[in-house]
């Protein structure tokens, strides 16, 4: 079976010794996470998804033996440690993103958390926990959890990873605070079992008191414009990928998502059939379907359809429909297109030298489905903080015993 061959790869990747810190990335998706933790300076040293395009674009950006396409409610976790050559309580930062889709308002208040056969993945999840039992872990999850029905579901992930021996908080982040140019929000549960009081990460970015955004400031909200303005200008269906970059950077977060890239890629323009392309060129940057001519005018729609972006705000939430303009306010704002995958990366804060695989819609659901790697980044530093605080005490504690 191929998920058996892909495993053996990873059985032959940990005989190489990935060296500490190593991340292990489950529901990884395309690798949202698992870019950002690397940029933290962790080592990832698996990804497992059962979603085989995304898994083929994580192979590309972390090693052909980092990824493997593996359904997790078939693959127990004493499998997996076994092909990763991984002991209880060895791994130092466990991750993931479980689907969780059993926050209808249908489901009766009563209803626990994980007795939901739709959040199965959850509970799979927190299994991998109690046998890996990593130093670090975190969880990310739909905003709605942690409130969702007066609390429950919350309460039941903590009590079991506190059972488990986990000090553990969870808090809904505001991807912004943290460079993202784009105002998404989830929900981060951020445990450890060191001893040590969950601390999250501070925010590194802020907006103004009146509700604007800093000018010419290294900590302000980073806009569309600072986020995707160096890019070439395209009409829709223009584009070649890879392609070169044909101006400077002109803002702090266009370097940064350069600084590693030796070419463009998936700077390309989705061509339009004539109605949605009539649509998007009768309005203007900020406006949407519910100023279109009545001609234009989609019978149903929701409040986002259709529109257009402004260039010195920040995005909307980038979904996996980014490749649709009547699914949400993904028209760019001066050329009559949608954005483009590479922009669409942008302003999920992925680095220009992170390489998409597969069709253009595939490309975009992993764009869309991913956690921002700038959001991952700074809980990814604050995870590396405590295993190095824990690796200092136990060097005092070895000296004082040598000592005596």
């Amino acid at each position: 079976m191929v998920f058996i061959a892909l495993m053996k790869k990873l059985k032959e990747r940990t005989k190489e010794q990935v060296p500490s810190p190593r991340v292990v990335d489950l529901f990884c998706g395309c690798g949202g996470m698992s870019w950002g933790a690397k940029q933290a300076g962790f080592n990832v040293l698996a990804g497992v998804d059962n979603d085989w395009p995304a898994i083929k674009t994580y192979r590309h950006n972390f090693g052909e033996d980092a990824g493997s396409a593996v359904d997790l409610t078939e693959f127990s976790p004493s499998q997996f440690a076994g092909y990763a050559n991984l002991k209880p309580e060895e791994l130092e930062l466990l991750v993931g993103g479980p689907p969780c889709q059993g926050f209808s308002k249908n489901v009766p208040r009563k209803y626990r958390f994980l007795e939901d056969p739709r959040n199965q993945l959850v509970s799979r999840f927190l299994e991998y926990v109690e046998y890996l039992r990593p130093q670090v872990l975190i969880m990310e999850n739909v905003a709605e959890m942690k409130n969702g029905f007066e609390g429950a579901y919350t309460s039941e992930v903590k009590e079991r990873l506190q059972k488990a021996g986990y000090e553990v908080e969870v808090k809904v982040m505001y991807a912004p605070d943290f460079g993202v140019p784009q105002r998404r929000r989830r929900a981060f549960f951020f445990a450890n079992r060191l001893s040590h009081p969950v601390m999250f990460p501070p925010p590194t970015h802020f907006q103004a008191e009146n509700g604007t955004l800093f000018a010419n400031s290294l900590n302000a909200y980073v806009t569309i414009r600072d986020a995707i303005g160096d890019l070439p200008s395209l009409q829709h269906s223009e584009g070649e990928s890879p392609t070169d970059y044909d101006k400077p950077a002109t803002a702090r977060f266009q370097g940064v998502m350069r600084q590693h890239a030796k070419a463009l890629y998936d700077h390309v323009a989705r061509r339009l059939q004539d109605t949605p392309y009539r649509r998007l060129a009768s309005i203007q940057a900020g406006q949407g379907a519910k100023h279109l001519p009545e001609e234009l005018k989609p019978k149903s729609h929701s409040s986002g359809a259709y529109g257009r972006l402004e260039w010195d705000t920040l995005a909307p939430t980038i979904t996996r429909w980014v490749f649709h303009p009547g699914s949400g306010r993904f028209g760019y704002p001066s050329d009559v297109r949608v954005i483009t995958i590479r922009e669409a990366a942008r302003l999920q804060s992925f680095s220009d030298d992170f390489v998409f695989t597969g069709t253009y819609i595939q490309k975009s659901h992993q764009v869309g489905n991913a956690v921002p790697p700038l959001l991952m980044k700074a809980f990814a530093e604050k995870a590396k903080q405590l295993l190095e605080g824990q690796e200092q005490r136990s060097k005092s504690r070895r000296v004082k015993v040598g000592q005596g």
